[in-house]
């Protein structure tokens, strides 16, 4: 491997991330950093049992590793492509926990999904409610509170905080969304930063760094916006997922990194039931060899083939009567919601 590689793929965390070369001169960011530190990937109260388990066994591919570590080093955005069930969104996690970049920041993507979206949310109707409020009790005191406590950053706005260590931003399918959004998001992305107007108006007419305290996504505790400005200081490892359903502008597609996942072979399907089930070797060979030559015609997804395993693990039967069971049930065992949760 060469010497900047700093996520290997085996599940183990560690803090190889502090060891990650400077980024090239073009990919550099200054934000004050003025932000603390994510809590941990594996913090259950962060994050659901589910992702955890999925960080844990992701069984990653050598040309996944060597892309990752690519985007890693170069500050790009990761484009992952394949068709459901081969892991896209459970890399993410996967990076996450073993480089300790905190609980993954996710933003899934519908066709009514804008830029704005992913940056913060505003709410003017609470912030009139509340001074109305404020004005009915205290009869003109308390305007009910600043800007500020009407708005939450999103996953986007959140994860180009001024971290010292990159937090992981995983944008889920993006193909399907709006036309627009790859070219908006693109820009965010390339310059690093991001402005807040309503912040930025309270902020005009003040010759001091006005700050405002506000809420960031996945947390309960204010982070200091100054001026209105996002700038990053470590620039996130975003993951962006795509099941192929759409074509990129050519523009998006020059600033990411590629990785194009196939379905997975022999090899890594049973290293893969392995990871989730701790499945003795030879138990689950005939499942596998069924469901690879159904799955070569795009009918199963990996997903079909765990919950079917797990289904007649639990189920008491001989080793025949299972494999039965398990091939007559595995269509109908349908994968997780994104498609991807292995």
């Amino acid at each position: 491997m060469p010497h900047w590689s700093v996520y290997t793929g085996n599940s183990e965390p560690h803090d190889g991330i502090d060891r990650l070369p400077a980024p090239p001169p073009w990919r550099a960011f200054d934000g004050e950093p003025v932000v603390p530190p994510p809590r941990d990937a594996d913090d259950e109260a962060a994050v659901s049992p589910d992702r955890v388990h999925r960080a844990r066994s992701y069984v990653a591919t050598p040309e996944s590793v060597e892309l990752v570590n690519a985007a890693l080093v170069l500050r790009r955005p990761l484009l992952v492509t394949g068709p459901p069930g081969t892991g896209k969104s459970s890399l993410a996690y996967a990076v996450a926990r073993e480089l300790g970049l905190g609980p993954v920041l996710r933003w899934n993507i519908t066709s009514r999904s804008t830029l704005a979206d992913g940056l913060y949310q505003y709410d003017p109707l609470s912030r009139l409610y509340a001074a109305r409020q404020a004005a009915w009790r205290e009869r003109g005191g308390d305007a009910g509170g600043g800007v500020e406590d009407h708005l939450r950053l999103g996953p986007l706005g959140t994860a180009l905080l001024p971290y010292e260590r990159p937090r992981a931003l995983l944008v889920d399918e993006i193909d399907k969304s709006d036309l627009d959004l790859p070219n908006d998001l693109l820009n965010v992305l390339e310059e690093g930063q991001y402005e807040i107007p309503e912040l930025m108006r309270a902020a005009r007419h003040s010759a001091e760094d006005v700050t405002a305290g506000v809420l960031a996504d996945g947390s309960g505790e204010p982070v200091t916006v100054t001026r209105g400005r996002v700038r990053c200081r470590a620039f996130p490892f975003v993951v962006l997922t795509s099941n192929g359903e759409r074509e990129f502008p050519p523009a998006f597609l020059r600033r990411c990194v590629r990785l194009k996942l196939r379905r997975p072979g022999r090899e890594q399907l049973t290293e893969i039931v392995r990871a989730h089930l701790d499945t003795p070797p030879g138990e689950a060979e005939h499942l596998i060899d069924r469901f690879l030559t159904r799955a070569a015609d795009g009918e199963l997804a990996t997903d079909q083939l765990l919950n079917a395993l797990y289904l007649t693990g639990v189920a008491g039967l001989d080793a025949d009567s299972r494999d039965a069971l398990a091939e007559r049930l595995m269509p109908y065992l349908g994968a997780t919601a994104d498609g991807d949760g292995f």
